[in-house]
């Protein structure tokens, strides 16, 4: 289920609220658990028993993780290995499995081997990568003493399947949630705020991102586009992963202040960065901080000198980049960003061009990042080269641009709110009469819009 269909808008959460404002505050987690499983398995049901193994398996794991390592060092570690194992080999199945058998037919092929044998292509269990990471957020909490073990097995199972952040993020960890999992406060001016987040990304998504899509998704599909084309594809992509991502998890912030939870601010203004080091504490900040905690610092972080400073970075990245997808661009793509920030600490955590102005050093920014997208976008490495290619004026011969005038002024505004406009958190902080009145008449064009065009599910469901 998609938060921008008719059915989520008119049918789902309308008729969720009013159970969920019905149902008695010791059973408002129940009725949100057995929601989420719905609204989960609206797609393919049987993928809701997959999470259920992971929430009951997690569970046990931290209670056993809880009970044993007061024994001594290292006895609860089991528990924790198991969990991982258990998460990390979900996940490898889900959505490696056919990247790697893919990956193993073209080598064999390259060396001359028959690869020709029979594979069923694995369906990715949407939101897997994002459930899966919260589950192991727990366990390693519990197991670093961050967090306090789950005692009611509902709320456990509420946490993870809790459907406004379940599909795309934010990733939430426990320890966030914890006391309000127990008991949260149900407020009108809550209520209140989460409508406007909803709001704000329902038109991010419909109005801009949808939009603005138009002219990447012809650019990228042009065989060799020229400069000017290739550069206005990447900056729209730019754009639409910003608004369509920011515009999520301003939905899935919204609804949560509907129901009394407080979820992290998933984006931070990222292409007001300064340098690439800048833009991951902006960028999806519920990953990027995962990835710090989780993986950077398990690794040995800044301790063990530079050198393996520098291999921290780069392994981290480069997993986060695989954490995207199963392809050799997501890894391209990791280990594109770790190597600017691996060149940003070398200078002491600045950028190559931090000594000039601020503007330059925010536009500078922008380009790596953009290169960075190519990456992102393009169907497989060879086409990001060409697209590349294409951007430094090197392919394709100058025509006419094949996108339509609305997209057009579609990309100058989202220009304008990305550098002009107070990002979501700061708009819901200063709303005034006029902000809602504005947010009614382009949340009304936006369902009005919605209703013209097919389901257009948020880039981030992929992965």
């Amino acid at each position: 289920m998609v938060f921008t269909s008719s059915i989520f808008l008119y049918a789902f959460l309308p008729a969720f609220l009013l159970l969920y404002a019905l149902s008695p505050r010791k059973l408002k987690s129940l009725t949100l658990t057995l929601a989420s499983y719905v609204f989960y398995g609206w797609w393919r049901p049987d993928f809701v028993l997959l999470m259920l193994f992971s929430s009951l398996l997690d569970y046990h794991l931290g209670h056993r993780i809880e009970a044993d390592r007061n024994q001594g060092y290292g006895i609860g570690r089991r528990w924790l290995v198991l969990s991982l194992t258990a998460n990390l080999g979900l996940l490898g199945y889900f959505k490696y499995a056919n990247f790697g058998i893919d990956s193993f037919r073209a080598l064999a092929v390259g060396l001359g081997f028959d690869a020709t044998f029979e594979w069923a292509e694995v369906v990715l269990p949407v939101g897997i990568s994002f459930y899966t990471f919260q589950t192991m957020s727990y366990t390693i909490d519990v197991y670093r003493r961050r967090a306090h073990v789950v005692n009611r097995l509902i709320d456990f199972m509420c946490y993870v399947a809790m459907f406004p952040q379940l599909i795309a993020g934010p990733i939430v960890r426990y320890s966030v949630v914890e006391k309000e999992l127990r008991s949260r406060r149900h407020t009108l001016q809550g209520f209140y705020q989460g409508l406007l987040f909803f709001q704000i990304g329902f038109a991010k998504k419909i109005l801009i991102a949808d939009v603005v899509a138009r002219i990447a998704d012809a650019a990228f599909a042009e065989p060799e586009p020229f400069a000017g084309l290739a550069w206005l594809g990447v900056v729209a992509y730019a754009f639409q992963i910003y608004f369509d991502f920011s515009g999520y998890s301003d939905m899935a912030i919204g609804i949560g202040l509907m129901l009394g939870f407080h979820f992290p601010v998933n984006f931070n203004s990222p292409y007001h960065s300064l340098s690439i080091t800048e833009f991951w504490r902006r960028w999806h900040i519920s990953l990027s901080s995962w990835l710090r905690d989780y993986l950077y610092v398990s690794l040995g972080g800044n301790r063990k000198g530079r050198l393996r400073t520098y291999t921290n970075l780069s392994l981290t990245m480069l997993l986060g980049g695989l954490w995207h997808g199963a392809s050799w661009n997501f890894l391209a793509w990791g280990g594109y960003q770790g190597f600017w920030l691996v060149l940003e600490r070398l200078f002491g955590k600045r950028s190559l061009y931090g000594g000039s102005p601020r503007i330059l050093q925010m536009a500078f920014t922008f380009v790596i990042v953009l290169f960075g997208w190519v990456l992102f976008r393009a169907s497989d490495l060879p086409h990001a080269v060409d697209y590349m290619g294409s951007m430094l004026g090197l392919r394709g011969e100058r025509g006419a641009l094949p996108v339509p005038t609305l997209s057009l002024i579609g990309l100058v505004i989202a220009a304008v709110v990305t550098w002009a406009a107070p990002n979501s958190q700061r708009l819901i902080g200063r709303a005034n009469p006029l902000f809602i009145l504005v947010l009614q008449v382009l949340f009304l064009l936006a369902l009005m819009h919605l209703h013209y065009q097919d389901d257009v599910p948020f880039l981030y469901f992929r992965f």
